[in-house]
């Protein structure tokens, strides 16, 4: 077990490394971020200084271990804008973005496990074939289109919920419904394929062989043998629904870190979005982390291999 986890660990180290270096060199694709400081009109010499005093006239190599050497320490320099720390920008935001990913997280599965257990038990009738393609829908809608759509029903028209803003469990409800219909199909479809699976195995005949009710039989037989590969996919589908929150708080104007990076890249604040990407990157590839984790604690076959 311990070899297996320092695997993990020196894999979730090349990773977030590797995004590190590509969220560098973007930021030298993505324009001058001496436009951030000052206006179109300023002198060239004026701009010449400027890129002197930030160091953007340096090489690159050396500009790239100065912001490792920094971001090791949580110092990813000062926004251009706001004039303040980028990392604690990124710090007051992360907490908005955290309650609406798990939020989101949350509903897909409600919806993903009570539905893939119903259609698999009830494989090839009519609520299967319903759930089908509800799943599909699902997928195919683009999520902002669906944040959209819930905005112009139950905010415009019904006027049970707010459209925007932050702070009340009622402005909650619409970014994370969105968020979790957008990542319940493949949830559910996959708890579907293993329930049809396991459903078919000879335990499953053994233990209704003695006289348990269906319900112990599939929740406490055949749905717990089913989960594992549904928690590697939902470790999976976290990182899905923090970039699904880029989308789903530019919708709802949710005042979170994802709100905070699209801003600094219309703005080419090039602090404020290393700070954030990275903090994101360690959030998932820390999420990640646990996952196999608790699949290795689950299935001692997966660290053996």
């Amino acid at each position: 077990m311990t070899a297996y986890l320092a695997r993990q660990v020196i894999q979730l180290a090349v990773a977030v490394w590797g995004i590190s270096v590509i969220v560098f060199v973007v930021n030298f694709v993505i324009g001058d971020p001496i436009n951030a400081l000052v206006p179109p009109e300023t002198p060239e010499e004026t701009r010449q200084l400027l890129r002197h005093q930030y160091g953007f006239d340096r090489p690159i190599l050396v500009q790239y271990l100065d912001f490792a050497r920094g971001a090791v320490v949580g110092n990813f320099g000062e926004s251009y804008l706001f004039k303040k720390p980028a990392l604690s920008l990124v710090i007051e935001r992360l907490p908005a973005t955290l309650q609406l990913t798990v939020a989101g997280m949350g509903v897909a599965i409600l919806i993903a496990i009570p539905v893939g257990i119903i259609s698999a038990y009830w494989r090839y009738s009519l609520i299967d074939n319903v759930a089908t393609i509800i799943a599909v829908a699902g997928q195919a809608m683009p999520i902002y289109w669906l944040g959209l759509m819930l905005i112009l029903l139950f905010s415009v028209r019904l006027r049970w919920l707010p459209a925007s803003g932050y702070g009340t469990p009622q402005h909650l409800i619409l970014p994370a419904f969105c968020l979790g219909v957008f990542t319940a199909p493949v949830a559910m479809r996959l708890v579907r394929s293993g329930m049809l699976d396991v459903l078919s195995q000879d335990y499953i005949r053994t233990a209704r062989a003695k006289g348990l009710t269906e319900w112990t039989v599939v929740m406490r037989h055949a749905l717990r043998n089913t989960m594992i590969p549904v928690i590697t996919v939902l470790g999976l589908q976290f990182g899905q629904l923090m970039g699904g929150a880029v989308i789903t708080e530019t919708v709802f104007a949710w005042p979170g870190v994802a709100l905070l990076l699209i801003n600094a890249i219309y703005r080419s604040d090039i602090p404020v979005m290393q700070a954030a990407v990275i903090i994101l990157a360690l959030i998932i590839a820390g999420v990640n982390f646990l996952v196999d984790v608790i699949v290795a604690v689950l299935d001692p076959r997966v660290r053996l291999r």
